[in-house]
């Protein structure tokens, strides 16, 4: 979506209800093709593929950012420290490759595999593969690279791919926005879905019962010419510029704003592709990014550019809830 589109579904599904409601007959509809498009799969009218390891899916419910990279980035992180070798899949949005699947490496091109994928490789040294078809690239991991644990960045409505545990990640600040499913609100399967799940994993905010907090942590800047680190507090005093094309811009604008930093904000759409105008802000002492952002803009930045890395951080017993779930699944094709 570019930024005008996104600015006006975002203010109907998280701020003017009133306007929602006249789409709601669409959204009627919506819900009813994605329930028998469900039934299609749960009744073998359309064919759900097991691959030979087990299948981590890590999605949401909302159209948008609410996390999962991070999440799966920290999950990849936590299976290695055990002795699992996991390979992470993604359709690779963005994308412009002819020719799936493919590997990603750190130094992979982001305008043809995408941005996530790479973000992926470069924090977690894991094998990852993106294609459309992510039964294609859970295969290529796990004949190529020998993995034997298999995490879905996003695809929780990608039924086609058989899977052994699902996560979702809600944005704790929006939640569900309206409730609505789209065109009406930002839901992309009705609320209920959520409680087929194994975890539910909520980012920010305030978790409801039963939901696993996660936050993301990140105090420093890294200068994106010379790779200079500094404290974010540094910057406090000077005149600086915030930019951000992640699902939800205001959560890293409210990051920077814990460490004291006053600045210019300007958002744009998930993946979106920067141009040099795009990231310049005369007058500005710094201008900051997402570590996301900032694999897309490398070849554009000056040495007033810096991003922003961010871990997730989560309860410790979250992983060991998961491996020990994990350890139960034995797939039989």
């Amino acid at each position: 979506m570019n930024k005008l589109l996104t600015k006006w579904a975002n203010t109907i599904w998280y701020k003017d209800f009133f306007i929602a409601a006249w789409l709601m007959p669409f959204a009627f509809i919506y819900m009813d093709v994605i329930r028998f498009r469900r039934w299609q799969y749960k009744t073998g009218r359309k064919t759900v593929t097991k691959v030979s390891v087990p299948v981590i899916i890590v999605g949401n419910l909302t159209v948008g950012g609410t996390g999962k990279t991070p999440l799966v980035i920290y999950l990849v992180k936590q299976l290695q420290a055990k002795g699992f070798k996991p390979g992470v899949i993604s359709r690779g949005y963005g994308g412009e490759s002819e020719v799936w699947p493919q590997k990603v490496t750190a130094e992979s091109d982001v305008s043809v595999m995408g941005d996530e994928p790479v973000l992926i490789a470069q924090q977690t040294n894991c094998p990852v593969a993106v294609s459309p078809i992510r039964v294609d690239a859970a295969n290529l991991l796990i004949e190529a690279a020998g993995c034997d644990v298999i995490l879905s960045d996003d695809g929780l409505q990608h039924y086609a791919l058989g899977r052994d545990i699902e996560i979702i990640v809600i944005d704790g600040e929006r939640r569900f926005g309206n409730n609505y499913c789209l065109p009406a609100g930002p839901l992309r399967e009705p609320q209920e879905r959520k409680l087929e799940v194994d975890f539910t994993v909520c980012n920010g905010g305030e978790a409801d019962e039963g939901e696993i907090y996660m936050q993301l942590e990140g105090d420093v800047a890294i200068n994106m010419q010379n790779g200079e680190k500094k404290s974010l507090y540094e910057f406090s005093q000077l005149n600086c510029h915030a930019l951000a094309g992640i699902g939800n811009p205001q959560r890293f604008f409210k990051h920077l704003e814990k460490f004291h930093i006053k600045s210019s904000q300007d958002a744009f759409p998930d993946h979106y592709v920067f141009t040099a105008s795009d990231i310049s802000h005369k007058g500005a002492d710094a201008i900051f990014m997402t570590e996301k952002d900032a694999i897309k803009c490398q070849t554009l930045a000056t040495d007033k550019h810096w991003f922003v890395p961010v871990q997730a951080q989560l309860p410790d017993d979250f992983s060991e809830q998961l491996i020990t779930l994990l350890k139960t699944k034995k797939v039989t094709l």
